[in-house]
């Protein structure tokens, strides 16, 4: 495996400069040797109690908990492969995005944002492979806040409240971090591991200390208040990535009652009309069509973006939209609707006397054999993020003690991604750039990043065919309501303030205030200017939520119930970041896995087959 991690580490060096033809060699390379870490089922029984459809965050846990019962056979399909190891290191999670374990969804234009990137449009990775998105993401591991789940609970949303999943959280939790081992808001017995990462650069003393002169606490995030700078908490076990699929599956891949099908991709399911029951799924695996029936449930955990194609391809779903592609309509139900999302704006670069992290930084052999032999150095950092902070616009109307802005330290910059990686996922052209950065490229930098947490516009999922193959149609909306646009630049502003700070003035900070191109002609730094800004570089942080809105019946714009059952269907379930009424003031992985944990419990008392106490 030490052999592999070099043969990783050079490659992430190279990969952009000499092409996708070392990745894919690397992946061909380590395939070959571990290829049956996970064993990959066949031959299917006619009949399982549970089928979960996409072994995402969700789907690993669901796979997980529900295997558990002895008595019950379960069976995971995920369209997929298993993870390998190109995705153990934090660092290089942009890398991560560039392989097959990306979907490489892109959204459809939008008025405000996206526009000066690639094509014109926002980049949508979304994880394609048994851990799903968690294979892929930057690891940061936050929970929102509290007044997030009282609000699904006084929704008519019952069990939600967050005296009522804290105990999920806790549940899946290995807290890796030694002052918080006694905390009553952390758990130190499941199979998920959050720590810091060991590298603490003098940047992220300042970015604390400016905290304090700001008049906000170094808190817990995911403790007892939100509001406050702190360290980056993150999913790593000993300076990797730890996955749900390293957490929640490799552990349970010998139970003999759960079957776990990859490269699957599950087309529709059947659906019996008259009973409105699921009596099964249809997939297509190798490119020979199964179909296998489910005795008790089939759970949907596809996400945001695939559960409600799903739906919609199985007749579930707006009922004119439904009849536009010639489906028929089982059930009418506002499916697709209210997509919510974190939006971000990058580029914000800040010239700094001190040493950051940047490509050319991370050839140094000293760095790379302290990852590799201690796990340990700035390759932990997960994605580049250090730090962040959660606090409250000036002119929010939330409640005083609820952040609506996210600021994101970075211990690099975009001037310091020479080869390329980060560009590629955020669909920065060459030509942005070489324009802002070009001249950067041997001084020393840090990006800032804003993040509105509690957007108001909403988008939409919606069929572009009736071909379960084709991708669904993916309208962001991102920020059509002035609210959002007002507390973005707020951040922004806040950034700027935040740069201007004893502390860093103290490191010799000093922004980079080269106009973006397209708009160099409005007064730089002005409202206008802002505007500009966002409408040509605003782009998503990929925390896309909301499709299947959870909520009772009486809620028309609802798709699911409280225990996560799709309004009249019998023996269906949705489980992930679709089902969020409200996305949280936090970063989603976490957030999905107390909801497929708290699932998991629901479908147990369902069927009176609870098999372990609640770890509380």
């Amino acid at each position: 495996m030490r052999f592999l991690e070099v043969l990783l580490l050079c490659l992430c060096s190279f990969q952009a400069a000499r092409g996708q033809l070392l990745v894919d060699l690397a992946r061909d390379f380590e395939t070959s040797l571990l290829n049956n870490r996970i064993p990959d089922t066949t031959r299917f029984l006619p009949e399982y109690d549970f089928i979960i459809v996409g072994a995402g965050s969700a789907g690993c846990v669901l796979a997980n908990r529900l295997s558990e019962i002895t008595s019950a056979s379960v069976l995971l399909l995920e369209a997929g492969d298993q993870e390998t190891f190109i995705s153990d290191v934090p660092l290089t999670a942009a890398l991560t995005q560039m392989t097959r374990y990306n979907w490489g969804y892109k959204a459809e234009p939008t008025e405000n944002a996206c526009q000066g990137l690639k094509g014109g449009v926002c980049n949508w990775p979304k994880g394609r492979g048994v851990g799903g998105t968690s294979l892929i993401n930057f690891m940061l591991y936050t929970r929102g806040h509290r007044r997030d789940y009282d609000e699904w609970a006084a929704a008519n949303n019952s069990g939600w409240s967050y005296d009522e999943v804290l105990p999920y959280f806790r549940k899946s939790e290995r807290i890796g971090i030694p002052e918080l081992y006694k905390s009553p808001y952390h758990g130190r017995h499941g199979p998920l591991d959050v720590q810091y990462t060991d590298y603490r650069s003098q940047l992220l003393k300042a970015f604390l200390k400016s905290g304090r002169e700001m008049g906000y606490d170094i808190t817990d995030p995911n403790g007892e208040q939100l509001m406050g700078f702190a360290r980056s908490q993150a999913t790593i076990r000993n300076g990797r990535r730890c996955s749900t699929s390293k957490a929640f599956i490799q552990p349970v891949v010998h139970r003999k009652n759960l079957h776990i099908s990859m490269k699957s991709w599950v087309t529709r399911l059947i659906i019996d009309p008259i009973t409105k029951t699921v009596i099964g799924v249809e997939f297509v695996k190798q490119r020979q069509r199964f179909v296998v029936r489910a005795r008790k449930e089939v759970i949907l955990s596809a996400g945001t973006i695939a559960s409600p194609q799903i739906l919609m391809l199985s007749g579930v779903g707006p009922a004119d939209h439904l009849r536009e592609h010639n489906i028929t309509v089982v059930q009418d139900l506002q499916v697709g609707y209210n997509l919510q999302d974190h939006i971000t704006l990058n580029g914000l670069v800040f010239v700094v006397n001190d040493s950051t992290v940047n490509d050319a930084r991370l050839l140094n052999p000293s760095d790379i054999f302290r990852y590799l032999i201690a796990g340990q150095g700035p390759y932990t950092i997960p994605g580049g993020a250090e730090a962040f902070a959660f606090v409250r616009t000036p002119s929010s109307s939330f409640a005083t003690d609820y952040p609506d802005m996210e600021l994101v330290l970075g211990a690099g910059s975009l001037s310091g991604d020479r080869f390329g990686t980060m560009r590629n996922l955020l669909g920065i052209t060459d030509e942005f750039y070489d324009t802002m950065f070009g001249d950067l490229q041997s001084k020393e930098t840090f990006g800032l990043v804003p993040v509105l947490l509690r957007p108001k516009s909403r988008g939409r999922i919606s069929l572009r065919s009736r071909n379960p193959f084709h991708w669904p149609r993916m309208e962001p909306n991102f920020m059509q309501h002035p609210d959002d646009v007002r507390a973005m630049i707020e951040g922004i502003e806040m950034i700027l303030k935040l740069a201007r700070s004893k502390p860093m003035v103290k490191m010799g900070t000093r922004f980079h205030d080269r106009p973006f191109p397209g708009c160099q002609h409005l007064k730089f730094a002005s409202e206008e200017y802002w505007r500009c800004c966002l409408r040509r570089y605003g782009s998503s942080l990929q925390h896309q939520s909301g499709t299947c809105k959870m909520g009772p019946a009486t809620d028309k714009s609802s798709v699911v119930d409280a225990q996560l059952r799709v309004h009249g269907i019998r023996g269906l379930r949705v489980v992930d970041a679709s089902v969020l009424p409200n996305v949280p003031a936090g970063h989603t992985n976490a957030v999905v896995i107390m909801v497929a944990e708290k699932a998991s419990d629901m479908i147990k008392d369902a069927w009176r087959m609870r098999t372990t106490p609640l770890d509380s």
